[in-house]
């Protein structure tokens, strides 16, 4: 392996560094402003789909669909409306879950998704994990019960909630990950929002619940907004550097939602949060450390047999 490509595995450019770190400060503006909404008396279910229409809006502008066809074009239809399903369930629960949780709470467990997506990726894309990365799903499965304590008291509807938000999200990303290569980025972002927008239209009249004030109609107007571009700086991001590079800094996220936490309600994540949250980050970085050291050793190994042998490890 020449010293080129050495460099090439390990740094990871400042600018694509920065992005992400943006692209998580605008999620966390997201799920602060859910947050206020949904505490003002406006349904989740609402709440979310206003997110994706008005990213619908914000992603035609940003991507100038009017000379951009490549954003309508799709190799399977059904596949991008399912992961738009996907999506939208791990949006409106998780809407659901910030009625009762705290932010901290709540990205916590979304922090565990990376090891669920570790364990399904071998039955769904043929990427078996090895006993080390199952150690550290595990471990990362006990930081989650930290948090939720299920059978002390402090189990409730939101920790139940996040857990189906995180589910979610892990076959959404799944999903990406088999459409990614057969799939335009522009399409991708474009139809899981456009998906939810469509489907649940019929039930927009039951559940339509608008802001009451200013300052609501600002967080209700933003919120597309922010997802759809924080969605495009990480798509700037990917473009600047590998996903395994840029992996440890969404859980800088966390800072973001301790910090709007207790500025905004006066939250503060208590010990068991804190170390729950700390096991779980701990294993999502383990996990992403190991895949970084496989893809290594299959471009160094002479033949598939050592290939094999590696991932097993």
């Amino acid at each position: 392996m020449t010293s080129t490509t050495n460099r090439s595995d390990t740094a990871t450019p400042s600018p694509a560094i920065v992005l992400v770190i943006c692209a998580c400060f605008l999620f966390a503006c997201l799920d602060t402003s859910a947050k206020y909404l949904v505490q003002q008396g406006m349904r989740p279910e609402f709440v979310s789909w206003a997110r994706f229409a008005i990213h619908v809006v914000a992603v035609l502008v940003l991507f100038r669909a009017w000379s951009n066809p490549s954003m309508f074009k799709v190799k399977s239809l059904p596949a991008q409306i399912l992961r738009g399903v996907f999506l939208f369930g791990s949006t409106v629960f998780n809407f659901l879950a910030l009625q009762t949780l705290q932010l901290a709470e709540t990205v916590s467990i979304y922090f565990f998704a990376p090891m669920v997506i570790t364990a399904l990726a071998g039955p769904l894309l043929g990427e078996w994990a090895g006993w080390r990365r199952w150690m550290a799903v595990l471990v990362g499965f006990v930081g989650v019960l930290v948090i939720t304590r299920p059978g002390f008291g402090d189990f409730g509807v939101g920790h139940v909630f996040a857990l189906i938000s995180m589910s979610s999200y892990c076959f959404y990303v799944i999903m990406t990950r088999r459409m990614g290569a057969i799939e335009t980025a522009e399409s991708l972002i474009f139809y899981s929002a456009l998906a939810p927008v469509l489907l649940m239209l019929p039930f927009v009249p039951s559940v339509a619940s608008f802001p009451q004030d200013g300052l609501q109609w600002v967080l209700f107007l933003m919120l597309g907004l922010l997802g759809g571009f924080g969605h495009w700086l990480l798509i700037k991001a990917y473009k600047q550097a590998t996903a395994s590079a840029l992996a440890p800094y969404p859980y800088s996220q966390m800072i973001w939602m301790i910090g709007f936490g207790y500025l905004v309600f006066d939250d503060f994540p208590d010990w068991w949060t804190l170390g729950g949250a700390a096991i779980i980050v701990a294993s999502g970085l383990y996990i992403i450390h190991r895949e970084h050291r496989l893809r290594l050793l299959e471009r160094s190994a002479p033949n598939s047999e050592d290939q094999s042998l590696a991932k097993k490890l």
